[in-house]
């Protein structure tokens, strides 16, 4: 299986990585980037390992304050969100 992410996810990858280089410098950044590395590696070998949210997609704790929101589709993982959980519920399966 491939992970391929969309453009909104990219977008909040990026500006959680520019939060965490702004509140706890480069190196913690470069640590959350190569946990989502790991992550999206076992993703790959274990798409289900996501908990059900609604209908299709599928969720998980990355860190204690982000959560990862994707769908399986044909052969493909679709990363559609990485979702602060900090912010309003009801938004987080955009």
């Amino acid at each position: 299986m491939q992970v391929y992410i969309t453009p909104r996810a990219e977008r909040n990858f990026e500006s959680i990585v520019d939060y965490i280089k702004q509140k706890w410098g480069a190196k913690t950044a470069k640590a959350f980037i190569q946990k989502v590395d790991e992550i999206f590696n076992l993703l790959k070998d274990y798409p289900l390992m996501g908990q059900a949210e609604n209908n299709d997609i599928r969720g998980f704790q990355l860190s204690r304050l982000t959560r990862i929101l994707y769908r399986i589709r044909d052969n493909k993982i679709i990363i559609l969100s990485f979702f602060d959980v900090r912010q309003d519920p009801k938004k987080k399966s955009g």
